[in-house]
């Protein structure tokens, strides 16, 4: 019979972006939910999991850009899918596409997404995926090959085939979300999206018109020449998963890559930037 969970309290100051970091990291260690708090991140993961040692190889918590601190208690097991339907809300962007789970009333939009979002990162509530919905819905798609790099549950993959691509590849390093986003094309009848588990080590070779990537700011940094070489000319690159305070970065890097800035959204302090071949 399966066992009890770990609860951990993070504190975190400053909070971000040392909280997404915190939850990549933990995610590789079996951590199987997250709730982010006003002062940090709370994260569980079954007891049967945990090692003591288990942080020793969590590079955030040796930061000293960042101060980390945690409170540790056992928990009773529970249903986090009954959980999660508590809490999940549906969504609309722009009046025109709604994000929402089978248990809600289908809604009245052009575009209408339905996904279980589990554990997996992307239902359209944060910032960042609304933001890059917010692109995908304002840009031409039609005929045209796309990568969802780090696709969490799916929702932009799913959206882009809605709004026409015909090759899309659809590829998070993370198996939750590759399992998790195996349901939800299935579920949104999009059984041709291409969806693979790994990391930009599978680009090489590929090319895109488009390449959609929501993730956090290092790894954006690092994989941008990556996704440079494998985007078309005249293709777009859309960017999230970091704050306003880094645009000149991110610019910066993709200038030197020979791709210049269109435009970009802001929400709740978050950017979403498109640039361009």
């Amino acid at each position: 019979m399966a066992g009890n969970y770990f609860e951990f309290q993070f504190t975190i100051d400053p909070v971000q972006p040392a909280s997404e970091i915190l939850i990549a990291e933990l995610g590789y260690l079996g951590f199987e939910s997250f709730v982010e708090n006003d002062d940090g991140i709370t994260a569980y993961i079954p007891e049967e999991e945990y090692e003591e040692d288990i942080f020793a190889g969590v590079h955030i918590l040796q930061s000293e850009d960042f101060k980390i601190t945690y409170d540790q208690k056992e928990i009773e097991r529970v249903n986090w899918n009954e959980e999660w339907e508590k809490n999940f809300t549906p969504i609309l962007v722009d009046e025109v596409c709604s994000v929402r789970a089978p248990f809600h009333e289908k809604p009245d939009t052009e575009f209408d997404i339905v996904i279980e979002p589990k554990m997996s990162f992307g239902t359209g509530h944060h910032a960042t995926t609304h933001m890059m919905i917010q692109h995908i819905l304002k840009n031409s798609w039609e005929g045209k090959s796309v990568l969802d790099m780090g696709c969490g549950t799916g929702v932009l993959a799913i959206l882009s085939a809605l709004k026409g691509a015909n090759q899309i590849d659809a590829i998070d390093i993370d198996n939750w979300c590759y399992l998790n986003t195996l349901e939800n094309i299935t579920r949104n009848d999009c059984e041709h999206i291409n969806v693979e588990e790994g990391g930009a080590e599978l680009l090489e070779g590929r090319e895109y018109d488009t390449i959609l990537a929501n993730i956090n700011l290092n790894i954006l940094l690092r994989d941008l020449p990556i996704y440079e070489k494998c985007l078309k000319s005249k293709g777009d690159l859309f960017l999230s998963g970091f704050y306003i305070g880094d645009l000149p970065a991110i610019k910066q890097a993709c200038e030197k890559l020979g791709l210049y800035f269109v435009e970009n959204f802001e929400r709740s302090d978050w950017i979403a930037a498109k640039f361009s071949r």
